[in-house]
């Protein structure tokens, strides 16, 4: 007897592919025109594969499969350390409304982060981190299609081939590697039918774009990488192409944006010179790179803009950097214009870089979002390692069972599931350069004893070995977290907290600054915008949000609505913002009511205590004197 499923309401905008599921179910074969094509090409796979589409996956098998969790991160390391810091801006923007997954190029999952809670409500146990969900053993599924088919995947609710999956709606992309092959996929999960699934799919691709330039960086680190496009505006977006030079101009990897725009297949661009595709000879046109920003070229497909997005530390080498040139450090961006018109932020960012040239550490305070490794970078930069490696790790985003091997290295066979010949930990990279140590107040008890040991005997052991190397390096920590607090509640030695805390740096909140104007027009530099203004509409709406996600989510913004501009517009809009972010921008504006007359009143009464000394008061109200003058003049306004 046919097993059937309850009949849905006729007005579903998805019944038809409930129907087929029954239909499936009952006669044992897919009725044609029902689902969308890729849909339809999907469930027909899967039920080549053998699956039950109302029992699941083959009986017995495909539940329980799955890898052990510390061989697969360290086997996607690289895919791990790009991935990361858009995971961080993904789960902040969609966290609260659903789940992020990140998968490999098998559809094995190596982390799930968001609304976790509601895959066991949904009984959806076997969703975790080291599990696979290829489409031969789930069905189809954003993850293991997106790896079959290699492109961006929308799997509306009931869409997916398994009914157990039906009251999700998902959007992936495939994430790739210098050569163009599959290494991942980036997910978001949410329950019910996705409303306006572009918006997802645009997030997703702007993350990949990031992403997919980091792999670059990572797989090429001693090579020129450029991004290039027909549009300046296009620039460090998921729409630039990307190649991997050598210092003598020969072209070692090509994104498909890059082979697209060249109008030449991959293999074609492999192997030949950047003067045969962009009309200038190598060392002069390394040496236009050097001077950084954006820059452009006439070749016969037309004109490119193009800025490099890694230069090699020894690309003076050679005479690919003229006579008389500054170095790295004196290039690098200057930390003054960090700090924007911000006389006290100009004044620590100083007295970072003296410290840090002097042998001590650093140590960096402030929100998700504060700009904290681009502070590291440019403190690298202008100090006297500038020529050398600068390693950042992030603490909190490796899992605990491998930030040790991370850290210290290992040697051959030191642990099961080890890299055969061992390897470098980051200590020993980053021997004679920087250090840099993100969200070291998440870093495990355990592991901050054996730091403090490095930190005081400069030498270090990787696991498994019994003798122990020297190493040198400039060490920047950077957190989020109240250090102190975490001192007094023995989640943080104190020992090793007067270790890394030699020169201490508060990076203020966007919130907390005024100099908005000035930030916006560095990103739109940065974006190879320049000349681009915003209307004052725009301006408005930005300039009374909260910022919870700080410069990493105005840069974002910001960059959305550049990739939304037509080249002939030279002003920024409303229009050119998506619905999803102006109901996220109008949501979080200034406040307002009896809330405002509060912190009037407080500004009013700490300006009483202290006589009208402005600077007195802030110090009183924990803020800077230039953020208590931007609130009066709001709080009046």
């Amino acid at each position: 007897m046919a097993r059937q499923l309850p009949i849905t309401n006729a007005q579903d905008p998805l019944n038809e592919s409930r129907q087929a599921r029954l239909r499936l179910a009952s006669e044992g074969e897919l009725p044609l025109g029902m689902l969308r094509d890729e849909i339809d090409a999907s469930w027909r796979r899967s039920l080549g594969h053998g699956l039950d589409c109302l029992q699941g996956e083959q009986v017995g098998l495909g539940l329980q499969q799955g890898h052990d969790l510390r061989t697969l991160l360290e086997r996607n390391r690289l895919l791990m350390d790009a991935v990361t810091p858009e995971l961080d801006y993904l789960v902040a923007r969609q966290g609260k409304a659903g789940i992020i997954i990140l998968g490999d190029a098998q559809a094995n999952v190596l982390a799930i982060e968001g609304q976790k809670h509601v895959l066991e409500r949904e009984g959806l146990r076997d969703l975790h981190p080291g599990s696979c969900w290829s489409e031969s053993l789930r069905g189809t599924n954003a993850i293991g299609t997106a790896v079959v088919e290699g492109r961006p995947t929308l799997i509306n609710c009931g869409e997916h081939y398994l009914d157990r999956l039906s009251p999700f709606s998902c959007t992936s992309v495939p994430l790739r590697d210098p050569h163009g092959e599959v290494i991942g996929v980036l997910d978001i999960t949410r329950e019910g039918v996705m409303a306006q699934p572009q918006d997802s799919l645009s997030m997703l691709m702007l993350a990949a774009g990031n992403i997919e330039s980091r792999m670059f960086s990572l797989c090429h680190p001693q090579h020129l990488v450029l991004a290039f496009h027909s549009r300046p505006q296009y620039l460090n977006s998921a729409w630039h192409g990307l190649l991997a030079l050598s210092l003598d101009g020969e072209v070692l990897a090509a994104n498909d944006n890059a082979c697209q725009l060249l109008q030449v297949s991959r293999q074609g661009l492999l192997g030949r010179r950047s003067s045969d595709l962009l009309g200038e000879r190598s060392p002069a046109f390394i040496a236009r790179l050097w001077q950084g920003g954006v820059s452009s070229v006439q070749t016969a497909k037309g004109e490119f803009f193009f800025r490099a997005l890694q230069l090699p530390r020894h690309s003076q080498i050679n005479g690919a950097s003229a006579p008389g040139k500054p170095t790295l450090a004196n290039k690098s961006p200057a930390l003054e214009a960090l700090a924007g018109g911000d006389a006290r932020l100009t004044r620590n960012l100083r007295m970072a870089r003296q410290g840090l040239s002097s042998g001590l550490p650093v140590l960096l305070l402030g929100e998700t979002g504060t700009g904290k490794e681009v502070v590291a970078r440019a403190l690298h930069q202008a100090g006297p390692r500038a020529d050398k490696a600068f390693v950042a790790v992030n603490c909190a985003a490796i899992p605990e069972g491998l930030i040790e091997s991370e850290l210290f290295g290992y040697r051959d066979g030191a642990f099961t599931g080890s890299r055969r010949g061992g390897m470098v930990g980051r200590l020993m990279q980053a021997h004679g350069g920087t250090l840099f140590l993100d969200e070291i107040g998440d870093m495990p008890l355990a592991l901050q004893a054996r730091l403090l040991r490095v930190l005081q005997e400069r030498r270090v052991a990787p696991l498994g070995a019994g003798d122990e190397q020297d190493i040198d390096v400039a060490l920047i920590c950077a957190t989020h977290r109240d250090l102190k607090r975490l001192v007094q509640d023995q989640h943080f030695r104190e020992d090793l907290y007067y270790r890394v805390n030699g020169v201490s740096l508060r990076l203020p909140a966007l919130r907390e600054r005024d100099d908005l104007a000035s930030i916006i027009e560095g990103l739109l530099d940065k974006a190879g915008a320049k000349g681009v203004s915003l209307d004052p509409a725009l301006t408005a709406l930005l300039e009374g949000f909260d910022w919870p996600g700080n410069i990493r989510q105005l840069e974002m913004v910001v960059r959305t609505a550049l990739a939304m501009r037509e080249d002939d517009e030279p002003v920024l809009t409303l229009d050119h913002l998506t619905d999803c972010l102006l109901d996220e921008l109008a949501s979080g504006s200034a406040p307002s009511g009896s809330l405002k007359d509060t912190e009037l009143e407080l500004i009013r009464n700490a300006l009483a205590r202290h006589q009208g000394n402005v600077s007195a008061a802030a110090e009183a109200l924990g803020i800077s004197r230039a953020t208590l003058y931007r609130k009066l003049k709001q709080l009046r306004g």
